[in-house]
């Protein structure tokens, strides 16, 4: 039976490509067999298409992604950062998916939030908007005022959003298995993961009290940052399914025009997004994962507000500083430190060859460092970029996604803001200031200081185990690593293809 109603899923998922005129974007993407689209076009050759369509297949692919569900939505946005598995035209035509849907009734909205909050609506609001200021895929934003007298914005889940979702997304994980299960491309790229991280991610979205725990968090510890804060939590009024914060009055990022009538610095702007992702992601090990432009606001006194924070990034201390040392590396054009890195962290396998990668770390980097933005060539760059990822055998990190977005979209507004912004001289500061407190001679020892007495009191039993593994047969441990000796080889996507990743974000936005 589930067979069965997988094979309905994936008729309307046909149907779906169908209207929209997006069957054909399958037929570029290699891990798609051939036969498929065939099929496809043979079982939905009645259903009529949609007039005025794009003349892209990414964009055509989006407009049908968009139109089938928050599930297929998220699908969408997450291989428009995998062009190593959809190819870069059809991950550009993805960038262009909004998730936006139309708003849910008011009355849907009040249900919601008389049925978390308890009472009824004017128990806990003087005034509330009818209408919603934005509507999305997970939830829609509603502009109300307090009873104490304070503007606020409140966001209500959908009705039925997680089912909806599950629903939906048992089929990727069926697709993800098969092609797994026949394709050996599908397993090195780790399908099954990239589904697995969309599950994860979007169920936490669906907790406003984790978002709330997350604002509040990132606030701490972005609380002596000048020129940055967030909005505050009002606790009383958030519940699951219903978040409130403070209301902010403000210029959008993205609109660019209006930013400068203001009179605001638009590169200054501009740096200060990159630096301050870059503080999360490096000093804090955690992030607002969700940087798009609408989700930044610039304040008249230049203040930018980040809202909504459903999606939030984390990386472990070991992670952090293996992506310190390889965007470092490659700001100062060390290939071999960068290629030695990958080894060490077990990013490559160690049966390749560490001059060979970092020949062909320099071949990427050295004909684009010095390069104006318009001459960039981002084609060519990723052609090679990819070529090399499947040439030395390195895995994918599906569970890095967020960190790879994120990244993309910094620099985006970035070079939104200023088209000649040099990434690398924005990222240096806070990279060199990070290796400076963290990887000095210094640094290294107070680390090893303070992990001596965790490490004296786990020594019997690493030495037990040890023995214990010495009494069993050898064994190839590389597929079956335990989750701690992979911690360190998580940063793959970022460490690699993000340290040049603003390179490839200025030839795009531009």
């Amino acid at each position: 039976m589930r067979t069965l109603w997988h094979l309905f899923q994936l008729f309307r998922l046909a149907a779906g490509l169908r209207r929209y005129g997006a069957i054909r974007a399958l037929s570029s993407i290699d891990l798609v067999p051939a036969w498929a689209p065939k099929l496809l076009r043979a079982t939905t050759f009645y259903i009529p298409r949609k007039r005025n369509l794009p003349t892209s297949d990414g964009e055509r692919l989006a407009r049908a992604l968009a139109a089938m569900g928050p599930a297929y939505i998220k699908l969408g946005q997450t291989l428009a950062t995998r062009p190593d598995l959809v190819g870069r035209p059809i991950a550009d035509g993805l960038t262009t998916l909004q998730d936006s849907l139309p708003p849910f009734p008011f009355k849907a909205a009040k249900e919601v939030i008389e049925a978390e909050l308890g009472g009824i609506l004017t128990d806990h609001f003087q005034a509330f908007d009818e209408t919603p200021i934005a509507a999305a895929s997970i939830a829609q934003v509603h502009k109300a005022v307090t009873i104490a007298g304070k503007p606020v914005a409140v966001k209500v889940l959908r009705p039925d959003i997680a089912q909806r979702f599950t629903r939906d997304l048992s089929l990727f994980e069926w697709l993800a298995g098969k092609a797994e299960a026949k394709v050996r491309e599908a397993r090195r790229l780790r399908l099954g993961k990239v589904v697995d991280k969309i599950r994860e991610t979007v169920l936490r979205e669906m907790d406003f009290r984790l978002e709330a725990a997350a604002a509040a968090e990132l606030s701490e510890n972005m609380a002596g940052e000048a020129g940055y804060r967030l909005p505050g939590v009002e606790w009383d009024l958030t519940s699951k399914s219903v978040l409130t914060l403070e209301w902010v009055d403000g210029i959008r990022l993205v609109d660019r025009g209006a930013l400068e009538a203001a009179g605001h610095d638009l590169a200054a702007l501009g740096e200060r997004v990159v630096q301050v992702f870059l503080t999360q992601a490096l000093r804090d090990g955690y992030f607002h994962a969700d940087l798009h432009q609408g989700n930044l606001l610039v304040q008249k006194d230049g203040t930018i507000v980040a809202v909504d924070f459903g999606i939030m990034g984390r990386l472990s201390k070991e992670e952090r500083r293996f992506l310190a040392e390889i965007l470092y590396g490659f700001i100062k054009r060390d290939y071999v430190r960068v290629a030695q890195i990958h080894f060490d962290a077990g990013y490559v396998p160690k049966d390749q060859s560490l001059e060979e990668f970092a020949q062909a770390l320099r071949s990427i980097a050295d004909p684009i460092m010095d390069l104006p933005v318009e001459e960039i060539s981002a084609g060519q760059l990723l052609a090679q970029l990819f070529a090399t990822t499947a040439r030395f055998s390195m895995e994918t990190q599906p569970q890095l996604l967020l960190l790879q977005r994120t990244m993309v979209m910094a620099e985006g507004m970035a070079l939104h803001l200023n088209p000649k912004a040099n990434m690398w001289q924005i990222s240096e500061p806070v990279i060199e200031a990070w290796i400076r407190a963290n990887l000095s001679p210094e640094a290294r020892l107070a680390d090893a200081i303070n992990n001596l007495p965790r490490f004296i009191e786990r020594l019997p039993a690493r030495l037990e185990r040890w023995l214990m593994e010495e009494d069993q047969p050898k064994q190839d441990l590389r597929a079956d690593a335990p989750e701690e000796k992979q911690a360190s080889s998580r940063l793959y996507p970022f460490g690699f293809g993000l340290a040049i990743g603003a390179l490839l974000v200025k030839m795009l936005t531009s």
